[in-house]
């Protein structure tokens, strides 16, 4: 399987660092909460966090809505946040929004857990096949309809550990 090389790491690197720059502009020194969706946030959240000077505090959650390369459109939340986000500033990040069904899905259920705010941070948007209406608020790059692996994303659980993002033709 050929992989092409669609965002190098320089220019991950760089635009990860902008976008921590500008949360940290934005909460200016207040406490916030980054939710990763795992697996393939983890990689993107880590050094988003790194970027952000302010105190950051981590959880996770496990959600599926995919099998193979194609969604399935039941989400299911396999491990909840650990600590509550009650009256906190959340900032919910993914690695990859498609159609969205899972975020708005993740959202809505966060939500209800009463947060003082909520914004998205995303490191790839592929608005060409969003089905659900989303207000992003930091995205690293929009891309086209391709499949891509690398940087947390994976094919199978496999591709996670590349230092950039490619894709598979």
């Amino acid at each position: 399987m050929e992989i092409n090389i669609l965002i190098n790491k320089s220019k991950l690197e760089k635009r990860i660092e902008e976008l921590g720059k500008q949360i940290e502009k934005d909460y200016q020194g207040k406490e916030l909460v980054f939710v990763g969706i795992l697996k393939g946030s983890v990689m993107f959240m880590s050094e988003l966090a790194k970027n952000v000077k302010s105190n950051v505090e981590l959880d996770f959650m496990d959600v599926s809505s995919y099998q193979g390369t194609q969604s399935t459109g039941t989400v299911t939340i396999n491990k909840d946040i650990r600590n509550s986000i009650e009256g906190k500033n959340v900032i919910l990040v993914e690695d990859i929004i498609d159609t969205g069904r899972t975020l708005t899905y993740v959202l809505e259920y966060l939500k209800q857990k009463n947060p003082n705010s909520i914004k998205i941070a995303t490191m790839l948007s592929k608005p060409s096949r969003r089905v659900m209406e989303l207000n992003v608020d930091y995205i690293g790059f929009s891309i086209e309809d391709k499949f891509v692996v690398g940087y947390g994303l994976d094919y199978n659980e496999k591709y996670r550990n590349l230092p950039y993002i490619g894709y598979i033709e």
